[in-house]
């Protein structure tokens, strides 16, 4: 399974490239997306919200938090 590694961006870039990423897979693909700004826990999780992925799995790592997101049907 592919990862995106944005750790050490700043918000808003996490969401952006990851929408991005997404964006270029078929529908129903996963990707583990990894990022250490705080706010990527809100930032994300409203990006799959409002483009039509599933957020699977979020977890928090000692340095940044680890998302699985499932591209949508767009």
């Amino acid at each position: 399974m592919e990862e995106l590694d944005l750790r050490g961006l700043k918000c808003p870039l996490p969401a952006m490239l990851a929408r991005k990423e997404l964006a270029a897979m078929p529908a129903g693909e996963s990707i583990w997306v990894l990022a250490s700004d705080p706010l990527s826990v809100v930032d994300i999780p409203h990006m799959c919200s409002q483009e039509g992925h599933a957020l699977i799995e979020s977890k928090t790592a000692p340095d940044h938090h680890r998302f699985l997101i499932r591209r949508g049907p767009i």
